[in-house]
């Protein structure tokens, strides 16, 4: 269970930094959210994919441990999201 926890806060600061920097870079808002669903989210399912299963058996072997870390880097894309907004519209121009 500590793994988990820990595993999820890594994922979220993971992605929030990452996606305050590709913010910074690119001048977007949005971008690494659109990049986790996109790009990751399917990485991510054809990493873990067993071809001797059926589709909806693959998708039923995902558990709440495979996901829950998933959900906490979502979260860290939003929020980097989130912040860039917060500061271009408290006046900061550079972000």
């Amino acid at each position: 269970m500590l793994q988990l926890i820990v595993a999820t806060v890594l994922f979220l600061v993971m992605m929030f930094g990452i996606g305050f920097i590709l913010n910074m870079l690119l001048k977007t808002t949005w971008f690494p959210i659109y990049v986790f669903i996109i790009v990751l989210i399917p990485l991510y399912i054809w990493q873990t994919w067993d071809n001797s299963e059926s589709f909806a058996g693959n998708f039923a072997a995902f558990t709440f441990v495979d996901l829950i870390p998933v959900i906490g880097a979502l979260a860290g894309a939003y929020v980097s999201g989130w912040a860039i907004r917060a500061l271009r519209r408290g006046g900061y121009k550079m972000f």
